[in-house]
């Protein structure tokens, strides 16, 4: 029962630190211009929240597994997410001019994208490391 417990516990704590990424995202792109932040740290900084996302969600659904498997699962997420952008339909490309489509697929494609959503699943996987390691579970 513990362990359930404990299991619960901790995909609360994810879901919650993802859903404090995603506040935290849309902070940033669609505020981010008007309080005078340069375009990089907007577009590369979501890009890396959008990352860090996407881990603290799967991690959530799947609590039980290793964060090395984790953060596997997230960047090919993340990356085919981003080469979807190279998929051309009209009711696709509708989608994507909406605000909805732009923050969940996306427009164009980069591999700077990929790039910085690898950094924001890496440093989620090692805040998680860390975490786990303070609080004696493991971390895989």
């Amino acid at each position: 029962m513990d362990e359930i417990k404990a299991s619960t516990s901790l995909r609360i704590r994810r879901l919650g630190i993802a859903l404090a990424i995603i506040a935290c995202g849309l902070g940033l792109r669609l505020g981010g211009y008007d309080i005078g932040l340069p375009y990089v740290l907007v577009k590369y900084g979501g890009s890396t929240l959008w990352g860090a996302m996407v881990f603290f969600l799967i991690a959530t659904l799947l609590p039980r597994q290793p964060l090395a498997r984790l953060a596997l699962f997230a960047i090919v997420i993340a990356a085919l997410t981003e080469f979807s952008r190279l998929y051309h339909t009209p009711w696709l490309d509708e989608f994507r001019l909406t605000l909805a489509g732009a923050l969940l697929l996306g427009r164009i494609f980069s591999w700077w994208n990929i790039v910085a959503y690898g950094l924001g699943i890496a440093l989620a996987a090692l805040f998680e490391a860390r975490r786990l390691t303070r609080s004696g579970q493991r971390s895989d």
